[in-house]
């Protein structure tokens, strides 16, 4: 329930091939960078501009004037940059998203139709098709003890390797407002999560996280 195959369609980012080389998300973070530099120089110059070196912004996007667009990283086709956001690098962006006022991007990939809208950050993580963080939402990416993330499923325990390791939201996961997901937090597709949750471990698809930590299956 946590691997690639489980959690996306691979056929709504850009970034297909590179993910499909995996068999979990949390393997492929540690190349988003060189990736999109790779992925960046192969666009269709009459669709994208480079705006700075290693910026790349699809002629149809909107970008705010006060956002700004650290290197390397590529926004797509009709997507939103609103004020003020703040995308630090090694962000690839597909169609359609939102990147809301104050929002900080790190290190992510965002598949097509995301919307992280209002005051969110995501680091280290990677968002699937049509996923939507609420107002205040945040994937937390380093454990309080600085030890490496550990992705927890009842009993079982997966070590990553990674001492920086955000949320894996699947397709259609929606988040509520002023929620935490703490570090190697993986989200099934279609499943949903109560505002101001604090949610670790995995969470299966076609899941509700209430605020008392229950999960029930959606009827």
């Amino acid at each position: 329930m946590y691997t690639i195959k489980d959690l996306y369609d691979l056929d709504h980012t850009l970034a297909k091939d590179y993910l499909s080389q995996f068999t979990y998300p949390w393997e492929a973070l540690a190349g988003i960078k060189e990736m999109i530099v790779k992925l960046g120089e192969s666009l269709p110059k009459e669709e994208y501009n480079e705006v700075k070196p290693h910026v790349w912004v699809h002629k149809t996007a909107t970008v705010f004037d006060s956002a700004y667009l650290g290197d390397p990283c590529i926004i797509g086709p009709r997507t939103e940059v609103r004020q003020c956001a703040f995308i630090r690098g090694a962000a690839l962006v597909g169609a359609d998203c939102v990147v809301g006022n104050s929002t900080e991007l790190k290190n992510v990939i965002l598949f097509d139709h995301v919307q992280t809208p209002h005051y969110n950050y995501v680091g280290d993580s990677i968002l699937g098709y049509y996923s939507h963080t609420g107002a205040g939402a945040i994937t937390s990416n380093v454990k309080s003890d600085k030890k490496l993330v550990v992705v927890k499923n009842g009993d079982e325990k997966i070590e990553t390797g990674l001492k920086k390791m955000g949320a894996m939201l699947g397709d259609y996961v929606e988040v509520g407002c002023n929620s935490v997901l703490n570090p190697g937090t993986v989200i099934g597709r279609h499943s949903n999560v109560y505002p101001t949750s604090c949610v670790r471990g995995v969470i299966p698809e076609n899941s509700i996280f209430k605020n008392n930590g229950t999960v029930v299956t959606k009827k």
